[in-house]
């Protein structure tokens, strides 16, 4: 097999990933298209940008965040307070238990540190107003930075593109093909829409485990407009690194196919891109897809199903492989 690949696919060694199969740690990109990697080797804050981490964590996540750190800090500020003296903030009700008097002094630092100020806590003293103004300002400077941090969210480029949860060895001509769908699920426009696929694949050289990465020739790698979906075809000729593999030699060279995606977003007047991989697990051999998009009842418009995305049916492969 690996003699068969070397002859008929050029490897390609540019991919940015090494050749060395035994140090991978299962897949080489996660489907969400991150690269499946860990660094290590210094220490964690400096090897971590918390920008790029706060822009690409999750909405539910981020804003979690921003709690977490907006409670934290008025519970350190509160503690301080507690702990100069409540008696330094005219207008708490010193006749109250303690317990009424720490969330006194929480909810004064978190009217301070938002610059709300109703009024009816005030600080007294040098001390507790140096305090107050540092929070101020500490408020001031983190909420500026939530605000960048919430428009560079909204307002970065992004594909919105779904892929399928499989990839088909599907029927193609008089042979057959890899063949994986994508489509847009936002209501946003892809034009020249470039897609790339690279198949990584496990073979042994001389009794070594080595990853071995091959170009994946498109029947068309390029659309000019991307409104419905799009089924992305590897035909499977004499010149694929896939030619004469059964399903159980795809599943023992544990092969990976990379996707990349680039298109331009008119209404973000940029360019946009999405990655993912699929792995052997994901292989459905001998099926086809099915259609995803129909005429609507009326007739005045095409009804694109995005739930129907990975949607397939089994299918009859013939040996037969199509002349390129």
């Amino acid at each position: 097999m690996a003699q068969h690949q070397r002859q008929s696919s050029r490897n390609i060694d540019n991919t940015g990933f090494g050749t060395n199969s035994n140090t991978e740690g299962g897949r080489l990109v996660n489907a969400d298209g991150s690269i499946n990697l860990r660094k290590t080797g210094m220490p964690i804050w400096t090897r971590t940008s918390v920008y790029h981490t706060l822009l690409r964590m999750k909405r539910g996540h981020f804003f979690l965040s921003i709690m977490v750190f907006y409670t934290a800090v008025n519970i350190f500020f509160a503690s301080v307070y507690f702990l100069v003296g409540v008696e330094n903030l005219s207008g708490v009700d010193h006749s109250r238990s303690t317990f009424d008097e720490v969330m006194a002094a929480f909810f004064f630092s978190s009217q301070t540190l938002t610059t709300v100020g109703y009024g009816h806590v005030a600080p007294t003293g040098l001390l507790t107003n140096i305090i107050a103004s540092t929070e101020s300002l500490l408020g001031i400077l983190a909420f500026a930075v939530v605000t960048g941090l919430i428009y560079g969210r909204f307002s970065r480029p992004k594909a919105y593109i779904r892929f399928s949860d499989d990839m088909l060895i599907s029927p193609y001509k008089s042979g057959k093909a890899l063949m994986l769908r994508m489509a847009t699920y936002k209501n946003n426009h892809l034009t020249d829409a470039e897609a790339q696929l690279t198949i990584a694949m496990h073979v042994n050289e001389n009794g070594k485990m080595i990853t071995r990465f091959y170009p994946l020739p498109l029947e068309i790698s390029r659309l000019n407009s991307l409104a419905l979906s799009w089924t992305i075809v590897h035909p499977i000729t004499e010149e694929s690194p896939l030619y004469q593999l059964s399903k159980e030699d795809m599943v023992a060279a544990r092969i990976e196919v990379m996707v990349y995606i680039k298109a331009f977003d008119d209404h973000f007047s940029n360019t946009v891109q999405q990655r993912t991989s699929y792995t052997h697990h994901q292989l459905v051999y001998g099926a086809k897809f099915q259609m995803m998009y129909e005429r609507s009842e009326t007739g005045g418009y095409t009804v694109l199903e995005l739930d129907k995305i990975n949607a397939h049916e089994p299918a009859h492969l013939s040996e037969t492989v199509p002349v390129p």
